[in-house]
């Protein structure tokens, strides 16, 4: 499994990171889930304390203990902030409150990494910046980020909060680059070379900010996954097909090798809880495509080079 250095961290993590979201279905084996994720080299779990209203956290901390994984032997990461139906909240009160849920809930004394959980317009940044502080001092937050932020909302919360921004989490994958398309169709009057995240991407190079990479399988906004799905996407299989037969792998894995490809050193978080699709998906981490092949890829799911 390929290691990422988190920027400005002592954290090395896998590149494959485990979504928690959906731990909390019935009928799933949480602790061989956790257990078969780790042996394929995966080190680095990802949580929200919306998922599944907390019980996703809740019972990740108890198939913990059925494994024979230490809570030293792994990174957890967990995102603040959204306050379902009610409102986006970035207030100290809210992110003080909401770790305290986590911590408890996950039966942790610290979080590994800290992201707020979408932007909050009404944010204030001299209120972040408090509660990182107070997290920091306390040992209960090792490093800090966001999710789906851009480049202005980030110097934003940069000019109170003396933490550096490691992390933004952020959708990207074969029928989501909306982060490449823009710099491929620079001075292009097409639909593609429209900058609607302010060159995020750049952005996170020149900042050195790792991008964790949501949703890599799925096509619109979760409106399904794309691998297998022949009857809209039937050029993209085709390819997905031919290389992973030339790779020995699977579509799944080249569809994370993909988003491995690009130099930005992204991670890949995967929220499936099956595990033979673990498997298959960890295996792509170490598959490094050529130019032509990821260049191939990008034009079999409808893009256009210029």
């Amino acid at each position: 499994m390929k290691q990422i250095q988190i920027a400005n961290t002592d954290i090395k993590a896998s590149q494959i990171i485990l979504g928690c979201m959906r731990m909390n279905e019935p009928s799933l084996d949480a602790a061989k889930i956790i257990q078969t994720a780790y042996d394929n080299g995966v080190n680095f779990f990802d949580h929200a304390d919306i998922y599944g209203g907390g019980t996703c956290e809740s019972i990740f901390a108890k198939a913990l203990k059925a494994t024979t994984i230490s809570r030293s032997d792994i990174y957890i990461q967990s995102k603040v902030g959204i306050r379902p139906g009610i409102a986006f909240d970035f207030s100290k009160a809210h992110i003080i409150e909401a770790v305290e849920g986590s911590l408890k809930r996950l039966d942790t004394e610290y979080l590994d990494a800290l992201l707020l959980h979408r932007p909050d317009t009404l944010v204030e940044p001299e209120e972040v910046a408090e509660a990182f502080a107070q997290l920091e001092k306390a040992g209960k937050v090792r490093a800090f980020g966001v999710s789906n932020q851009n480049p202005g909302q980030i110097e934003l919360l940069k000019t109170a909060v003396k933490q550096s921004m490691n992390i933004n989490q952020l959708q990207f994958g074969l029928m989501h680059t909306g982060m490449v398309d823009a710099g491929i169709n620079v001075n292009m009057t097409n639909q593609a070379g429209l900058v609607r995240d302010s060159g995020i991407l750049e952005y996170s190079r020149i900042e050195n900010m790792t991008i964790q990479a949501w949703s890599p399988f799925q096509y619109g906004f979760f409106e399904g996954p794309f691998v297998g799905n022949t009857e809209k996407f039937p050029e993209l299989n085709k390819r997905l097909t031919e290389l992973a037969e030339q790779y020995d792998s699977t579509p799944s894995g080249i569809a994370i090798a993909f988003v491995n490809r690009h130099p930005a050193k992204m991670q890949t978080i995967i929220g499936t809880m099956n595990l033979s699709r673990i498997v298959e998906v960890t295996e792509g981490s170490d598959i490094v495509l050529t130019r032509e092949e990821w260049y191939s890829l990008y034009q079999a799911a409808g893009n256009i080079l210029p």
